[in-house]
């Protein structure tokens, strides 16, 4: 057959995550910039990758920015009150242990109200895989400052800066008895991926923190720029340091240039879980 004669075919029409992802619900709420559609990519890479079929996961999510994912993953979703996406989950850990639940949620919502759900989750060890979204603020409410705002970074309720020590959430998540704990960021896209499939493959409880832009709250009130820009500060100051115990040393600062971002796989070790 000449090349003339040849028949060309046509490029692939369907993504290979297309069947997990709702695209009824499109075009997304997310404002340009924003890094939870990248965690949402990921988390659906991760289901894939996992090989159990779609009917065997499920997606809690709380309220605010983040908590939409659960909306735009063709899965079994729950989209809850404020706070208790984490209670929400732990009952359907409990009730049907054969299936893989994972919280999908913000930093305001998993550390704020849904503070306390957490660490009685991570101590008690339930067989569950928590993504908290950290943007660093309030993005849905206006861009108020929240529990894990860097000191000195502004927002709409702390218009000089914040003052208050906010939460280092690898740190929190492995004090209180979590088998897994990781940091990420939307720049470290495999990376994360790779995190979330490990969890899923433990028994207990797995906390990633994966760190995203919000360029239209937090960016702005920063002047940070657009999300590209943020994502420019993880690239030039994230050190992965796999396997890490200082924790505690481990703070976010987005205002000193000069302060690594430390990231990865901090946490992975066996314990009895709750059903164990």
């Amino acid at each position: 057959m000449s090349v003339t004669e040849q028949v060309i075919q046509p490029a692939a029409n369907i993504h290979p995550i297309d069947n997990l992802l709702r695209a009824d619900r499109l075009p997304h709420i997310l404002c340009p910039g924003c890094g939870i559609g990248t965690v949402i990519h990921g988390y659906a890479h991760a289901i894939a990758a996992s090989g159990l079929p779609e009917d065997q996961h499920v997606c809690v999510s709380g309220i605010g920015c983040s908590g939409r994912a659960a909306g735009y993953v063709n899965v079994d979703s729950y989209h809850t009150t404020h706070g208790r996406a984490l209670p929400f989950a732990l009952g359907i850990a409990v009730h049907k242990p054969e299936l893989k639940v994972t919280v999908i949620s913000g930093d305001g919502d998993l550390a704020s109200i849904g503070g306390n759900h957490l660490i009685h989750a991570a101590r008690r060890n339930v067989d569950m895989t928590v993504i908290c979204i950290n943007n660093f603020n309030y993005g849905m409410t206006g861009g108020q400052v929240g529990p894990t705002t860097p000191i000195g970074a502004k927002g709409t309720t702390a218009p000089d800066g914040a003052i208050e020590q906010p939460f280092n959430l690898p740190y929190l998540a492995k004090a209180t008895g979590a088998v897994f704990v990781a940091r990420w960021t939307i720049l470290h896209v495999r990376e994360f991926q790779d995190a979330v499939l490990r969890s899923m493959n433990k028994k207990g409880f797995g906390f990633i923190e994966v760190l995203a832009p919000c360029p239209t709250s937090f960016g702005k009130s920063n002047k940070i720029g657009d999300g590209l820009h943020e994502v420019e500060i993880y690239r030039q100051r994230c050190q992965i340091r796999h396997g890490a115990t200082n924790l505690e040393e481990f703070d976010i600062d987005l205002i000193d240039d000069t302060k690594p971002i430390v990231v990865g796989n901090f946490v992975d070790v066996e314990r009895k879980h709750f059903l164990g």
